[in-house]
């Protein structure tokens, strides 16, 4: 015989696989990913309750007056003011949308489509900055836009971010005036 024949003879057949055992990890690999994504699910519907005593959002007035300023871009959510990292979730603040902003003489009309809408009146805006990150997302040096805001005895940041990242510097310049003339106004009454 020749070699050839020889190392072919040989040759094992290969290891049957166990199918049995592939399907159970597969399905406790399953069983696991569906556990955590519950465990996530309750953590938040939890939040939400502990943030209960959080006031009905305001909606806008029937006619709050001419645009000073409107953006397009993205709601990344509201936290506690000053806190980055906590989220509130309650009345859907916590949802991530696309956002339609309008600046009035009346306040803050946040539109956003397939999440709940909500307006800030002027009275209750305390400050707008630049700033990098809110809620678990984090963008460059100035990249987001942020709003501080006085709802009920909380004072929220809520983060927006502008399709055209140059108008947020206009935003800040004209929210902080706005509520520079509120305060000013209320201190000569």
């Amino acid at each position: 015989m020749t070699p050839v024949i020889l190392l072919a003879a040989e040759k094992e057949s290969a290891e049957v696989t166990d199918w049995a055992a592939r399907v159970g990890w597969v399905v406790g690999l399953a069983l696991f990913v569906a556990l955590v994504y519950w465990l996530m699910r309750e953590g938040w519907k939890w939040r939400g309750t502990l943030q209960g005593d959080l006031p009905e959002l305001p909606t806008a007035p029937d006619d709050p007056g001419p645009a000073k300023l409107s953006l397009s871009g993205r709601y990344h959510g509201s936290t506690t003011a000053g806190q980055w990292l906590d989220r509130i979730v309650a009345h859907g603040l916590g949802t991530r949308s696309r956002v339609e902003l309008t600046l009035t003489d009346a306040g803050l009309d946040v539109v956003r489509p397939g999440a709940t809408d909500f307006f800030v009146p002027v009275e209750a805006l305390r400050e707008a900055r630049l700033d990098k990150g809110i809620a678990g997302k984090v963008l460059t040096e100035g990249g987001l836009l942020v709003v501080t805001w006085a709802h009920g005895d909380r004072l929220i940041d809520s983060g927006f971010r502008s399709d055209h990242a140059a108008e947020h510097n206009e935003w800040v310049d004209v929210i902080n005036s706005m509520i520079k003339a509120t305060t000013t106004e209320g201190a000569e009454r």
